[in-house]
């Protein structure tokens, strides 16, 4: 377990293989719950918040370090988790531009003055971090997924135990050791890893910690906050999210979004384009021109730079897309292009004609597909749009402004964006669901707000 600002080597190990051609990338010890019991009792006894000035420089440091390091670190990620190095070139960055918003909002955390109506009184807010953050993050994006958990409880001025995925726990752990580096002290930060049913309970459900973040899926974050009952949580549990386009739209930039946001990182992305739902007119030019772009797509070796898109993270997973692409065919769906399987790796696919009850569109569909839901009206768009359990974003393709206020008014999502896709993100805005997609919102400021308590202090006026 990675604590006190080291890595401490343990008894049982987990290999670490790349998806793509199996080889061991490294191992990593397999942590009990006592001994992460024992590493948060510790965390506990040792944390005293810093000063936000304090916190603000480790943030912009470990950003200048991650901008530094980002050809090292791109290729990690690359090894462990099978996404191409041109997609996790951008992680790094994307990483970098978090740490540097948490740095600049780390200074601005405000209360405020209240003068209390009926009573000679002034109230005053400050916000104090939450203590002690349990994050829980997923495979995809190993670092960001870390990063947009940490930067947040460092700029509220909590401690942060964090358990990455079991598939991906090198760059967590390479992340671990560069914000030490960047000075942040060591007794506020703790990395476990190990097998999920074993440890994570253990550490959401654990007494000392005062608030659980968890990214993954539903089953596993209706575990989670069965374990972290009774502390704050913030959970987001992914989305089946749509790209509707209208008739009238421009159909070469629905054509790129869509692509965009079903491909990129082999399609395991929370927020990329789960559905696309074509009005009217608008589905053959579409799905004719997104099977166009998915046969462009270079599927292969993670770390050519030439690749746009690598393996899924495991063979079992690509597989369960493949199931999914035959029994949508089966169903009455038309495969354009892709869907060929060799191993984890699985060819960018496009299908048209997708019954909207089909599971690769009923549920979310962690892989590189596009299907094409055709629908005859607005009114019947915004159905198939809302009929899942699902509620993280959605993208509009339109010139039509009214008919894009009346989808963004009835759509159940957390993010509604015109002519961008559902993939659009900024560390400046919040980032959540509705529904199954979670409770609570990411984004650095929302965050930090989510990892802070209010306390209100008093006084007489003089």
């Amino acid at each position: 377990m990675f604590r006190d600002g080291a890595l401490r080597t343990g008894g049982d190990r987990l290999t670490v293989r790349s998806p793509w051609n199996g080889e061991i990338v490294g191992s990593v010890p397999a942590d009990t719950p006592g001994e992460v019991a024992e590493a948060v009792r510790d965390v506990r006894a040792a944390w005293r918040p810093s000063r936000p000035h304090q916190r603000a420089a480790v943030l912009r440091r470990s950003a200048a370090l991650l901008r530094e390091r980002a050809a090292e670190l791109s290729v990690l990620i690359s090894r462990e988790s099978g996404v191409c190095v041109a997609e996790t070139r951008k992680e790094t960055e994307r990483a970098a531009a978090n740490l540097t918003v948490a740095a600049e909002e780390a200074e601005r955390l405000r209360g405020e003055g209240i003068p209390v109506p009926g009573h000679d009184r002034l109230a005053v807010t400050v916000l104090e971090p939450v203590g002690i953050v349990a994050a829980l993050t997923p495979f995809n994006r190993p670092l960001n997924q870390v990063v947009v958990k940490i930067a947040p409880a460092v700029a509220a001025g909590c401690a942060i135990v964090v358990k990455p995925s079991e598939k991906t726990p090198l760059t967590a752990l390479a992340f671990a050791g560069l914000l030490i580096e960047a000075g942040l002290p060591p007794e506020h930060l703790v990395v476990t890893t190990g097998m999920p049913g074993t440890i994570g309970p253990a550490l959401a459900g654990h007494p000392e910690i005062d608030m659980v973040t968890f990214t993954g899926s539903v089953s596993t974050g209706r575990a989670v906050a069965l374990a972290g009952a009774g502390r704050k949580l913030l959970l987001e549990l992914g989305g089946n999210d749509p790209l509707i386009v209208l008739p009238g739209a421009d159909l070469g930039l629905a054509v790129r979004l869509a692509a965009e946001g079903a491909f990129a990182t082999a399609g395991q992305s929370c927020r990329g384009v789960k559905r696309v739902i074509a009005v009217g007119e608008t589905a053959e030019p579409v799905a004719a021109g997104l099977a166009e772009a998915a046969r462009r797509k270079r599927a292969g070796d993670p770390l050519d730079p030439a690749t746009d898109l690598g393996p899924l993270v495991s063979e079992e997973s690509a597989a369960g897309v493949e199931r999914r692409i035959m029994d949508a065919v089966a169903a009455g769906a038309k495969l354009l292009c892709g869907g060929e399987r060799r191993g984890a790796l699985l060819t960018p696919a496009v299908l048209d004609h997708v019954p909207p009850d089909a599971e690769l569109v009923a549920e979310e569909t962690f892989g590189p597909v596009a299907p094409v839901i055709r629908v005859d009206s607005v009114d019947e768009a915004i159905s198939v749009a809302n009929g899942t359990p699902y509620g993280l974003q959605a993208g509009v393709v339109t010139s039509d402004t009214a008919a894009f206020s009346r989808i963004a008014a009835e759509l159940r999502v957390g993010a509604v964006n015109l002519n961008a896709g559902p993939q659009f993100d900024s560390p400046h805005i919040p980032f959540g669901g509705v529904k199954a997609s979670g409770m609570g919102r990411e984004g650095i400021r929302y965050a930090i707000r989510e990892m802070s308590v209010t306390k209100t202090l008093t006084f007489p006026y003089p």
